[in-house]
């Protein structure tokens, strides 16, 4: 199963994710799940660090991506979360023996 965890800040904001494990629905190369997940969350980190240029800590190995938002950039990615955030949600909705959604509140200061 795709564990996501969604970070908010104690404001409520979103201010990262952390993707981990497989959906195992298929084999690998033709898991639809994956493929759903990772490209999410892919276009989500690039858009974040690359695009938008926001300071982020970002990282991502085999099955596991982590990504968490500086705090003074936090507002410029919110739409982008937000996006990201409801798409997990439809996909659990679908497939929720695939994936689960998880939402923690993260304590953040104004250098991270």
């Amino acid at each position: 199963m795709i564990n996501a965890e969604l970070m908010s800040d104690q404001n409520g904001r979103l201010c990262g994710f952390h993707i981990s494990g497989h959906a195992m629905m298929a084999e690998s190369g033709k898991d639809v799940i994956c493929a759903f997940v990772s490209s999410a969350a892919y276009m989500a980190a690039n858009t974040i660090t690359d695009v938008i240029g926001a300071k982020a800590e970002a990282r991502a190995s085999d099955g596991d991506m982590y990504v968490m938002i500086s705090q003074k950039d936090t507002e410029k990615c919110a739409d982008i979360l937000a996006g990201f955030k409801l798409h997990l949600l439809n996909t659990q909705e679908q497939y929720p023996e695939y994936l689960k959604v998880n939402f923690t509140e993260v304590q953040k200061n104004a250098e991270n």
